[in-house]
C-alpha cells in the first residue's frame, strides 16, 4: 500500500509520506534597479518607421550602421556620442514618415529615408565556381554583406536590404539604390511617440528642439505620468522654465556649433540625468561631449539661473562644468520644499518609487494575502530597499520604524507610511577661519 504523497497546502495530512511544494523564486526581490535608460524621439535618415526600437551602449559602438545607417564615428552620431557617454540603453523613435525606401533592380533598401541612396550593389562571378555569384552589399565604400548563391532566389535579405528574388543575377561593379526620400515629421508625429513610449519604463526623457508648442507637450505628458500613472522619469528641455516642476529640467546653454541645434546640449544632458546613480549628483561634473556651449555668463546671470530653474554649464577654467543639479520647480510650499529643486532629492524619491511598485506588482499583488503577516513581508521588503540606499549612502538616519504598512479602507488595499532623510552632495563651503 503506498504511503501520502503530493503537495500540500496546509500541514493536515494523516498518512505518513513525504509531501513536497515546488515552487517558482519569486522574480522580484528587494534590490535597487539599474539606472541609464533613456528615450528620445529623433529625425533620422535611417531606421523602422513609426516603431520604438532599443539600442545598448554597446549595440551603438558596434553596430551604429545597423541601427541609425551611419558608423559611430560620422558626425551625424555626433548626438548620440554625446547621449551615451552615461546612458546605457536607448529607447529611439523615428519622428520623420511617409518618406520612400531607395531601390534599384536587384534589392530594396530596408527602411525608408536618404541614407538608402548610399547603398549599393555589387555582383561579381565567384573565382571557384564561376556559375556562383558573390553579391556584395555596400552602404557607402564599407561592405555589410556578402552572400555567395548561384540565383537571386538564394539571397537572403541583410540589414540594409530586401532581395528581389524574382530578378536575374547580372556581374555589375556597383549598382547604386536611388530614391530614398526622409519623409517628413508630421505635426502628430511627437503625439505618436509619445503614445507608444507610454508603456516603457526609462530614467530621462529627451527632446532637442526649440518648439514651445512641442516642449509644452512634453511637458504636460511628464506631468501626467508622474502624478497620475505614477511612472517616475525626468525631462529634459531646452531653454524652457515654464513647468516650474520637479519633473522637468531646462537646460539653458544653446549649442553654437554650424548646423547644429541650439538644442543639442539636450543629448548629453539626457544621458546623464537618466545615467546618474540614484547617489551621486551631476552638480560640477564636467562636460566631456563634443558640442560648443554658449559659457557667456557673469556670476550675476548664473545666480538669477540658479533661481529661475535652470540647468546651466558654467566654464571653470575654459571647461564647461554643471553648475547645478537643479530642476525647474522655484514655487514651494509646506508639503514641496526646496529640496524637491535638486535632482538628486528625485532620483532618490523615483527609485524608491519604482523599485516598491515593481516589488510589489510582481510579488505581492493578487498573491500574498492581505494579512498580518503578509504585511510584514511587504514592510520587510520595503525596509531593505531603504537599507540598501542607505548603505551607498542615498538617504541616512533610516530606521525600520520609519515605515509602517497598515490595511487600507478595504480588504484588499495596505497603505504605507514612509519617511526618509535623502543625502545630497555637498554644494557650499562657508568656512570661519581665526587668526590671531
Amino acid at each position: 500500500m503506498a504511503l501520502g504523497g503530493g503537495t500540500f497546502i496546509t500541514q493536515n495530512k494523516v498518512l505518513p509520506g513525504t509531501y513536497i511544494n515546488f515552487v517558482s523564486v519569486a522574480k522580484a526581490s528587494a534590490t535597487l534597479s539599474d539606472r541609464g535608460v533613456v528615450t528620445m524621439p529623433l529625425e533620422l535618415d535611417w531606421g523602422a518607421d513609426g516603431e520604438i526600437f532599443e539600442v545598448t551602449n554597446g549595440d551603438f559602438e558596434k553596430n551604429s550602421m545597423k541601427y541609425f545607417g551611419h558608423a559611430y564615428t560620422d558626425p551625424e552620431m555626433k548626438g548620440l556620442r554625446d547621449l551615451f557617454k552615461n546612458a546605457t540603453l536607448l529607447y529611439a523613435y523615428k519622428l520623420n514618415s511617409g518618406g520612400k525606401k531607395a531601390s534599384c533592380n536587384f534589392a530594396t533598401a530596408k527602411y525608408a529615408g536618404k541614407r538608402g541612396n548610399d547603398l549599393k550593389i555589387v555582383i561579381q562571378a565567384n573565382l571557384d565556381d564561376p556559375k556562383q555569384f558573390d553579391c556584395y552589399t555596400y552602404l557607402g565604400t564599407e561592405v555589410v554583406d556578402m552572400q555567395t548563391v548561384s540565383s537571386a532566389s538564394g539571397l537572403v535579405d541583410n540589414d540594409y536590404v530586401d532581395f528581389k528574388q524574382d530578378t536575374t543575377l547580372l556581374v555589375t561593379a556597383s549598382t547604386p539604390l536611388t530614391g530614398g526620400d526622409n519623409g517628413t515629421v508630421e505635426g502628430t508625429a511627437y503625439q505618436k511617440y509619445l503614445d507608444k513610449v507610454e508603456s516603457y519604463s526609462f530614467n530621462a526623457m529627451g527632446v532637442v528642439t526649440t518648439d514651445n508648442t512641442i516642449k509644452s507637450l512634453f511637458a504636460s505628458f511628464c506631468k501626467r505620468l508622474r502624478d497620475e500613472v505614477g511612472m517616475k522619469f525626468q525631462l529634459v528641455l531646452y531653454d524652457y522654465t515654464s513647468p516650474d516642476y520637479m519633473g522637468c529640467i531646462s537646460l539653458k546653454n544653446a549649442v553654437t556649433d554650424p548646423d547644429c541645434s541650439p538644442a543639442s546640449g539636450v543629448y548629453w544632458v539626457t544621458g546623464a540625468q537618466g545615467g546618474c546613480a540614484v547617489n551621486k549628483s551631476l552638480q560640477n561634473k564636467k562636460y566631456d561631449g563634443e558640442y560648443t556651449f554658449n559659457l557667456d555668463y557673469t556670476q550675476s546671470d548664473l545666480t538669477k539661473a540658479i533661481q529661475a530653474g535652470e540647468f546651466v554649464f558654467h566654464s571653470v577654467s575654459g571647461v564647461p562644468r554643471v553648475l547645478d543639479d537643479i530642476n525647474t520647480m522655484v514655487t514651494t510650499t509646506d508639503t514641496c520644499g526646496d529640496v524637491f529643486k535638486d535632482n538628486q532629492t528625485i532620483r532618490v524619491c523615483d527609485q524608491i518609487a519604482n523599485d516598491v511598485a515593481v516589488v510589489f506588482a510582481t510579488k505581492y499583488l493578487g498573491v500574498v494575502p492581505n494579512d498580518e503577516a503578509g504585511r510584514i513581508a511587504l514592510w520587510s521588503d520595503i525596509c531593505k530597499l531603504h537599507q540598501k540606499l542607505q548603505t551607498i549612502r542615498a538617504i541616512q538616519k533610516f530606521e525600520d520604524t520609519d515605515i509602517t504598512v497598515a490595511e487600507g479602507d478595504t480588504k484588499k488595499s495596505v497603505v504605507v507610511e514612509d519617511a526618509i532623510n535623502v543625502v545630497n552632495a555637498m554644494g557650499k563651503l562657508y568656512m570661519t577661519v581665526s587668526v590671531s
